[in-house]
């Protein structure tokens, strides 16, 4: 057990029975009051923001988290299947823990795992931005492409991305994954 003085951004602390990262951490001595510590934390499972003061000095609970670069593979069923780079080992992860970025994972993409001692998968970080093909979208009309309007269309991974009218079927475009939005056309 460590007390709040380890505290550094990027630590993992298992506060209240979840795995949360810290974003922010900041020593405060009010006037005649006790010092404490005002931490900013994200939740890994849920992606949630937290807001906690600790006491100076408590004791907090740190977890090893060691991340490494795999490869997404295929779709079991309902697991992801990923692929150690280095070693070739196969790893079945669950939908839970893959959450939103699933949207946004075609197969032969990199991506980073992170596993806690137990060996358990405790998140799936995706680049930020990634290139898909669009598999289907309405045709732009000609002379559209002076406003900001947007369509739907569906890209290879299945997800639904809004695109503006010029995007056509078979297009290469860029999406940002936290967010889902189109951020350009990629020349191939």
């Amino acid at each position: 057990m460590a007390t709040t003085a380890d505290l550094r951004i990027g630590a993992v602390i298992k506060y209240q029975g979840e795995l949360c990262v810290v974003l922010e951490s900041i020593h405060r001595t009010p006037g005649n009051l006790r010092a404490f510590y005002q931490v900013k934390m994200r939740v890994i499972k849920t992606g949630k923001l937290k807001e906690e003061r600790f006491r100076s000095g408590e004791t907090i609970e740190f977890v090893r988290v060691e991340t490494k670069n795999f490869q997404y593979l295929y779709r079991d069923g309902e697991s992801f299947v990923f692929m150690d780079t280095e070693n070739y080992d196969q790893i079945p992860v669950d939908p839970s823990v893959v959450g939103d970025a699933a949207k946004f994972v075609k197969e032969g993409q990199e991506v980073q795992i992170a596993r806690d001692e137990q060996d358990a998968v405790v998140s799936v970080t995706v680049p930020q931005h990634v290139t898909l093909r669009v598999t289907h979208t309405e045709p732009g009309v000609r002379g559209d492409t002076a406003t900001n309007v947007l369509k739907p269309a569906t890209v290879e991974t299945g997800a639904t991305v809004s695109v503006p009218l010029f995007v056509n079927e078979g297009d290469l475009i860029r999406v940002d994954t936290s967010s889902g939005d189109y951020l350009d056309r990629v020349k191939e």
